[in-house]
C-alpha cells in the first residue's frame, strides 16, 4: 500500500501484457441489471446492482492506442458487456465539468487532466458497437446554449470519427429539453433523503442502458468524483439550476448546494422540510444518492490514466489556495455496480474505508455519499464483500 508512485508505474508496464489472459466469471445476477426501464421508472428495486459487486481494474499508462485494449481486457474480466447493449440503446454520461478547455499543467489539455478523455470515449464507442449496441448517444449538462457536438470538438473531440464508429452515434447537451418535447419523471425509490423524484431530459428515460464515464478526481464539496458524483450533471439547470424556470438557462446548479439561498425557486420533487438546509456538504452527497437510486447506472468507467488531485478541476481553490494537482495513476476501473465501483475507486486513491462518516478523510466537511447511496440499497461498498478482478487494489494503489 505505500509503494512509491514511479515504482508502481513501471509495474503497470511490466505487467500489463500479463492481465490480457486473466479468466472471470459474470455473476449470476448480471442478467437483472437487463429488465425494462420501467421497472426503474415504478420504483422496484434493483437487486441485480446489489448483488453484482464485482469490479475489474487494468493497467493503462498511456492515452492512444492503449486504452482500446486495456478497456476490452477490463470488459473481459467482468464477463463481457455484449449480454448488457446488445441491440440496445446506450447512453453515455461523461464528464465535462466546465466548458473552459483552456490548457494547464505544462499545457496539458482537459482529457488529461479534468473532462473525460476523447480516446476513452471513442475506444467505447468501437467497444459497444462490437457488442451489438443499436444507438449510442453521449449526454452532458453543458452550461452553453449550443450542441454538445459542436463544444466537444473544442475539447478535441473529433466528432466525425465518433459518428463513423458506430451503427447511430449522438449528442445531446441535456441542461434542458434538448430535443424533447417534456421532461421524464423519474421517482426517488424509498423515502429518499432530499428529493422524492427529479424531472430529467427525455435522453435519461429513452435507453436501455445507462453508463457513467467519468475521471478518478477529489471533489471540493463531496470528496470524491466517480461514476455516480458524475451523474449529479444529469439535472438539467432550466429546472435545478440559479436561471431555473427558462429554458435559456445555463447558471450553476446552486439551488443544489445551498437550499436556503434559492427558496424562492421551484425544485421539482423536492421535500418540502429539506428546504431549509444551506450545508452544501449534506445537500450535494445526498442527492448524489438520490439521483443514483433514481436513474441507476448499469456500468460505471473510471478513467485513471491521468487526471488530477485535490479537486475537480484546476482552478479550485480551498481557503483561497489552489489545491490541485496533476496525478497520474495509470489505471482505469469498471464495474456493473456503482457503488462498489466507486468504492473500489477511493480505495486506488488512498481512502481504504468507503464507510468513513464525515469528518474522516477524505469527507472532513462533507457527507459520504457512498455510504449513503449504499443505505439506500444501491450497491455494496464493503470491500470485503466486493470482487475485484485484475490488478488488486495495493497493486494499482496512488494515493491522492
Amino acid at each position: 500500500m505505500s509503494c512509491p508512485k514511479f515504482n508502481r508505474r513501471k509495474f503497470l508496464g511490466l505487467s500489463a501484457g500479463a492481465m490480457a489472459g486473466m479468466p472471470c466469471l459474470m455473476n449470476q445476477a448480471y442478467g437483472e441489471l437487463t429488465r425494462p426501464l420501467q421497472n426503474i421508472l415504478t420504483g422496484q428495486s434493483f437487486a441485480g446492482h446489489l448483488n453484482n459487486a464485482n469490479v475489474a481494474i487494468v493497467p493503462c499508462l498511456n492515452y492512444g492506442a492503449e486504452v482500446h485494449p486495456a478497456m476490452k481486457r477490463m470488459f473481459d474480466l467482468l464477463g463481457g458487456i455484449k449480454q448488457l447493449v446488445n441491440n440496445k440503446t446506450v447512453t453515455v454520461k461523461i464528464n465535462m465539468t466546465t466548458a473552459d478547455f483552456t490548457n494547464r499543467f505544462g499545457g496539458r489539455p482537459a482529457g488529461e487532466t479534468f473532462m473525460t478523455h476523447a480516446d476513452t470515449a471513442l475506444s467505447l464507442v468501437h467497444l459497444l458497437t462490437d457488442a451489438g449496441a443499436r444507438r449510442i448517444r453521449f449526454v452532458e449538462s453543458s452550461p452553453l446554449r449550443e450542441n454538445l457536438s459542436s463544444i466537444l470538438n473544442r475539447g478535441q473531440w473529433d466528432i466525425p470519427a465518433f459518428k463513423a464508429a458506430g451503427k447511430k452515434v449522438e449528442f445531446e447537451n441535456t441542461r434542458n429539453l434538448g430535443n424533447g418535447k417534456r421532461y421524464s419523471h423519474f421517482k426517488v425509490p424509498g423515502k429518499g433523503y432530499i428529493f422524492n423524484s427529479f424531472e430529467l431530459n427525455h435522453a435519461y428515460e429513452e435507453t436501455d442502458v445507462m453508463i457513467s464515464l467519468c475521471k478518478l478526481k477529489n471533489h471540493i464539496t463531496a470528496g470524491v468524483t466517480l461514476t455516480m458524483k458524475n451523474m449529479f450533471g444529469i439535472t438539467p439547470v432550466s429546472l435545478y439550476g440559479g436561471e431555473a424556470g427558462t429554458e435559456r438557462a445555463i447558471a450553476h446548479r446552486g439551488p443544489l448546494h445551498n437550499l436556503t439561498d434559492y427558496d424562492h425557486l421551484e425544485l421539482p420533487g423536492i421535500k418540502p422540510e429539506q428546504r431549509q438546509y444551506g450545508d452544501s456538504g449534506y445537500s450535494v452527497p445526498n442527492i448524489i444518492a438520490d439521483i443514483n437510486a433514481a436513474r441507476p447506472i448499469h456500468l460505471g468507467i473510471i478513467d485513471g490514466i491521468s487526471a488530477v488531485s485535490g479537486g475537480e478541476i484546476p482552478n479550485t481553490e480551498k481557503n483561497g489556495r489552489p489545491v490541485v494537482e496533476f496525478t497520474a495513476p495509470g489505471v482505469m476501473i469498471a464495474g456493473f455496480n456503482p457503488v462498489s465501483t466507486d468504492a473500489v475507486g477511493m480505495a486506488v486513491m488512498g481512502y481504504d474505508d468507503p464507510h468513513a462518516e464525515r469528518g474522516s478523510w477524505p469527507f472532513e466537511k462533507c457527507d459520504n455519499h457512498i455510504l449513503l447511496a449504499e443505505k439506500a440499497g444501491v450497491g455494496i461498498a464493503d470491500l470485503d464483500q466486493i470482487d475485484v478482478r485484475g490488478m488488486t487494489i495495493d497493486e494499482a494503489f496512488y494515493p491522492y
